[in-house]
C-alpha cells in the first residue's frame, strides 16, 4: 500500500484531488477507476475515470522494482503449491497485477488470477473471490482466502469463505 500511496499522491496532486492517506487506506481493495470516479463525484469534477486510472498505474509501475513480498503469506503459497489449486482475486487490473507477479517470481504458483476487470461488482462485494474460486472449480466453502484489507475481509466472508487476515499474521495474532 505504501507504494500505491505514493503513486496517489501524484495523482491526487496532478489533478487537483484531495485524498489522504487514511482514507485510501480505507479504500483498499477498490479499483483506481472507482476511486477516481467517487473522489471526482464528491469535490464535483468532471473526469475520464479511465484515463486516470491509467495514470496512476504508471506511477504505480515507475516503483515495481520497489514492490516487496509478504514472506510469511508467500512461504504459505510455496508450501501448497501443486497440491491446492490456488488464485489470486484482486481489486487491481491485470497489466499492473501480472507485472507484479512476475517481478515477485511469483505467478507459477497460481492456477488463476482474477482482477477488477474481471467483475462487475467489486469488494465489498464476494464477485472476485467467487470468480476465482469457479476458475479453480473449488465450491467457496472450501476456500480459505488472505486479505489485508476490511473491503476485502468483508468480501470473503460474503463469499462463504474462511478469511485470514494477513494483517493478523503480521502482528503475531495468528500463525502463518
Amino acid at each position: 500500500m505504501p507504494l500505491h500511496w505514493h503513486a496517489w499522491e501524484i495523482i491526487a496532486e496532478r489533478h487537483g484531488f484531495t485524498l489522504t492517506r487514511q482514507r485510501l487506506y480505507s479504500l483498499g481493495g477498490v479499483p483506481s477507476r472507482d476511486i477516481i470516479k467517487m473522489l471526482a463525484a464528491e469535490q464535483g469534477r468532471a473526469v475520464d475515470p479511465l484515463a486516470i486510472a491509467k495514470e496512476k498505474e504508471l506511477a504505480f509501475l515507475v516503483r515495481l522494482p520497489e514492490v516487496k513480498t509478504i514472506p510469511e503469506v508467500v512461504a504459505i503459497a510455496h508450501r501448497h503449491h501443486e497440491k491446492l489449486p490456488m488464485a489470486v482475486a484482486t481489486g487491481g487490473t491485470h497489466r499492473v497485477i501480472e507485472q507484479v507477479m512476475e517481478h515477485l517470481g511469483l505467478r507459477k504458483l497460481f492456477n488463476a488470477v482474477v482482477t477488477s476487470e474481471d467483475v462487475v461488482n467489486q469488494k465489498p462485494a464476494p464477485d472476485v473471490f467467487l470468480e476465482a474460486a469457479r476458475r479453480i472449480a473449488v465450491a467457496p466453502k472450501f476456500c480459505r482466502a488472505y486479505e489485508d484489507t476490511d473491503l476485502g475481509m468483508q468480501a470473503i466472508r460474503s463469499a462463504g469463505m474462511e478469511g485470514v487476515d494477513v494483517r493478523d499474521i503480521l502482528s503475531g495474532k495468528v500463525e502463518a
